[in-house]
């Protein structure tokens, strides 16, 4: 008798059962650990009866031709093989085998053989490809064992059953839908679970990567703290003058800083300063910079010596490739009489009392740490009541609005005349506040760090 249309449905509604069945057990503890190559006793034991009862389910589901039914008998032992090693697919193979022998019929020894073949043949490809960490054999490789497992089944019937031709007759009957059936079982069985090994995989990197985020966030947070105490704790006062100064990182640790340094009796040294490069790397060469410039300071009184040797200290002690823009002077707060050089950095604004027009510091010479032996020049101004001076960094005219339009020395020259009968630190705030405002809600582009002296 020929299979029926209906026979081919019966097999494949069998082969959903089981997948229900399989996609509930790949998601529990124990066939992980059967993955992982960490199963225990117990967790065998469960696993040998869960394949060993799809096995006998195939077999009481299967459709009978010539008296033999046609089933999906063998998945179980061979799913429990492949993904599970020899221990559970052996033992799930006697369990569906036993329960075919006692069935009995003529095909009863050659199909309990066969079944407990699946299993143990499962166990060697196990051993062959499963590499443990949740890694398993591609789907062509189980679908292709399947494949011949199944043909292999049939060959067993062949060479165990009597007579040859009522064994031949039912193998060319059969074996073409045993082997759809079963191939597509262990298909289908096959693509659940290297999902379950993507998504299991996808969740440990993704629980790593987050755990490595917030170990580098732990990390800069120390390291912004550490970073602030290279900042002033607190602005000298100074007779005749209202000093102010803050920096804003873009991110959580950045490369500007700005120092206010006591010197000799009333004189103070006024640092301003924008570290080449981003983040750590920046942060660290910041507090190279800033220590350096402190020493030299405290040993040259000449802004220029201070300078000079603080650009040959850079270039002995760093070899990163980075360098520093700074303004450095001197303010006498007798004399009103600010000395200053200027290593390639933004030139400060001064505002003189009663007028609109602003005076900008140019550069002295090139930034620290680029080159060496270099000479820098010196500029003096002298600065009365009202008078206002504004050094910043390039995170302030570099500030980008949405659009992309840059904030640029036009509109900072615009805030400070509008901010100019307020204190330093009112002045700063409005300063930050029209950066931000031009930038918008997106993040800061670049460290922003603004001082502000002025004159009483």
């Amino acid at each position: 008798m020929m299979p029926q249309v209906g026979d081919f449905l019966v097999l494949f509604e069998m082969i959903c059962v089981i997948v229900v069945a399989a996609y509930f057990i790949t998601r529990t503890r124990t066939f992980t650990d059967a993955l992982e190559q960490r199963l225990t006793p117990k967790g065998s034991a469960a696993l040998i009866l869960f394949f060993g009862a799809l096995s006998i389910y195939g077999t009481l589901s299967g459709v009978e031709v010539l008296g033999a039914p046609i089933n999906v008998r063998d998945l179980g032992p061979m799913v429990a093989g492949v993904f599970c090693g020899p221990l559970v697919g052996i033992g799930a193979g006697l369990i569906g085998g036993g329960f075919r022998f006692g069935m009995g019929g003529f095909t009863a020894v050659p199909c309990a053989v066969s079944t407990v073949l699946a299993g143990l043949l499962g166990g060697v490809v196990y051993l062959l490809l499963h590499r443990g960490d949740l890694q398993v054999p591609e789907v062509k490789t189980v679908v292709g064992f399947a494949v011949g497992m199944e043909v292999l089944h049939m060959g067993v019937v062949l060479l165990g059953c009597s007579p040859f031709e009522e064994a031949w007759a039912l193998v060319s009957q059969v074996s073409v839908p045993m082997i759809l059936a079963n191939a597509t079982g262990m298909f289908v069985f096959a693509f659940i679970i290297t999902n379950l090994v993507t998504e299991r995989r996808t969740q440990t990197e993704r629980d790593a990567y987050q755990e490595e985020l917030r170990v580098k966030k732990a990390e800069l947070k120390v390291a912004a703290e550490i970073q602030q105490t290279f900042l002033p704790r607190s602005i000298p006062t100074m007779q005749g003058f209202d000093l102010a100064a803050v920096s804003c990182p873009a991110r959580e640790v950045g490369g500007d800083f700005y120092d206010a340094i006591r010197l000799q009796e009333g004189k103070t040294g006024l640092v301003i300063a924008d570290v080449s490069g981003k983040s750590v790397p920046a942060a660290i060469y910041m507090a190279l910079s800033r220590t350096i410039v402190r020493a030299m300071a405290a040993r040259h009184p000449d802004v220029t010596l201070a300078l000079e040797d603080a650009n040959s200290m850079l270039i002995e002690e760093s070899d990163t490739g980075m360098f520093v823009t700074l303004f450095y002077g001197v303010l006498d707060e007798e004399t009103r009489l600010l000395t200053y050089a200027n290593a390639g950095h933004n030139p400060p604004l001064l505002l003189r009392n009663g007028t609109d027009e602003f005076v900008f510091l140019a550069p002295t010479g090139v930034a620290l740490g680029a080159a060496e032996d270099m000479e820098y020049g010196a500029g003096e101004v002298r600065l009365g009541t009202g008078d206002l001076l504004v050094l910043f960094t390039d995170g302030v005219t570099e500030a980008f609005s949405p659009e992309g339009e840059v904030f640029g020395n036009g509109r900072l020259e615009e805030t400070v005349l509008a901010a100019r009968t307020l204190p330093a630190a009112a002045m700063i705030r409005e300063i930050r506040d029209a950066v931000r405002a031009f930038a918008g809600e997106g993040p800061q582009d670049d460290d922003i760090t603004v001082m502000v002296l002025k004159g009483e």
